[in-house]
C-alpha cells in the first residue's frame, strides 16, 4: 500500500472523528469504503491494496496522543491557536506531528513533504505553505521534541 494513500485515508478518518464524533474504527471503515467505491477525494488507488490496520495505526496513534501533539503544535503556530485552524489543516498537522514524534519508520523530511502535498490537495490555497511553515520549524527540533514525548510516556 502506498503510504500517501494511507495518510490521506488517515486524515479523512481523523476529520470524520472530529465532525461526526465517530469511533476511530468506524471512521477508518467509512473512509476506506468511500475510497474503494466512490473515491470522491480522487485517491490514486491504481495497483494499491488498502491495508486497514496501517491506516488504523496512524489514526489511533494520532487520536490517542492528540493532547500532547496539540500542546507541541501550539508552540509552533505563532499567532494561531489549534481551534482557529481549518479542520483539514489541523488534522494534517496532527498526523504529521504524530509520525515525526512517535514513529521511526519514516524520515521526518518525508513526513513534512507528504503533509504539505496532502494539505495542498484537501485544504485551501495557502494550506500547503502554512503546513510547511509550522512543520519546517518543528523539524529543526524534532530530536528534542521526541525526548519530550518519551518523558511524558
Amino acid at each position: 500500500m502506498k503510504r500517501r494513500v494511507a495518510r490521506e485515508l488517515a486524515v479523512q478518518s481523523l476529520y470524520q472523528i472530529q465532525m461526526n464524533e465517530a469511533s476511530a474504527e468506524d471512521a477508518v471503515r467509512i473512509s476506506i469504503y468511500e475510497a474503494e467505491h466512490d473515491n470522491e477525494a480522487g485517491l490514486d488507488l491504481a495497483g494499491t491494496k488498502i491495508e486497514p490496520l496501517y491506516v488504523m495505526e496512524l489514526v489511533d496513534g494520532t487520536f490517542r496522543n492528540k493532547v500532547l501533539i496539540d500542546e507541541i503544535l501550539e508552540e509552533y503556530l505563532k499567532g494561531w491557536a489549534m481551534d482557529r485552524l481549518s479542520r483539514i489543516d489541523r488534522e494534517v498537522l496532527r498526523l504529521a506531528a504524530y509520525e515525526m514524534l512517535y514513529r521511526d519508520d519514516v524520515p521526518p523530511k518525508v513526513v513534512v513533504n507528504e503533509a504539505i502535498e496532502i494539505a495542498k490537495h484537501y485544504g485551501i490555497d495557502d494550506s500547503g505553505k502554512f503546513v510547511n511553515g509550522v512543520l519546517g520549524k518543528m523539524i529543526k527540533e524534532v530530536d528534542t521534541l521526541k525526548g519530550k514525548v518519551l518523558r511524558t510516556q
